[in-house]
């Protein structure tokens, strides 16, 4: 539970920023989130006045989810390639159109313990940024633990969003 804490608290006050800086901008965001299950939106909305600028999310941790949630059709999802940034940018830019927001971010990736089915080791993960500007980075903690990484590609999520935000002036 401390470390739930500690973790979250270093977030929030990350959100706080971010935060802050789209409600003066006027600006929002929305989530769809796979391998941090929920953490990204989580600390967006830890933050007083969360509804001045988060529209929604979505946990899109299964190909269903992706398909029914986002409504990406098939022959689309198919020909997409696991833990790409062009995926992830794709996602991004999906929920950021469902929900009309000025910004979306997409997270997609392998928490661990075990690799993926697509021979991807745990630790990887890809974040995508979709709005003003586009970015997209790939994160690789190094290590298969679980909590650890899913924190680790949510803070990476958080720092992208900021990134694009100081290149949109």
């Amino acid at each position: 539970p401390n470390r739930e804490r500690n973790a979250m608290t270093t977030l929030a006050s990350q959100c706080e920023a971010l935060a802050a800086l789209l409600k003066e901008r006027k600006q929002t965001v929305a989530v769809a989130e796979s391998s941090t299950a929920g953490l990204i939106s989580s600390c967006l909305l830890a933050v007083p006045g969360a509804s001045a600028y988060y529209l929604g999310g979505c946990v899109i941790y299964t190909m269903d989810a992706r398909r029914n949630i986002l409504g990406i059709p098939d022959a689309v999802l198919k020909a997409q390639k696991p833990v790409t940034e062009d995926y992830v940018t794709l996602c991004a830019k999906t929920v950021r159109e469902k929900v009309n927001a000025t910004w979306g971010i997409g997270e997609l990736g392998i928490a661990g313990p075990a690799g993926s089915r697509y021979g991807h080791e745990a630790g990887i993960s890809v974040v995508g940024v979709s709005g003003p500007v586009t970015l997209a980075r790939k994160v690789e903690t190094g290590h298969s633990d679980r909590e650890a990484n899913m924190w680790a590609f949510a803070d990476a999520a958080f720092a992208l969003l900021l990134d694009a935000m100081k290149q949109d002036g």
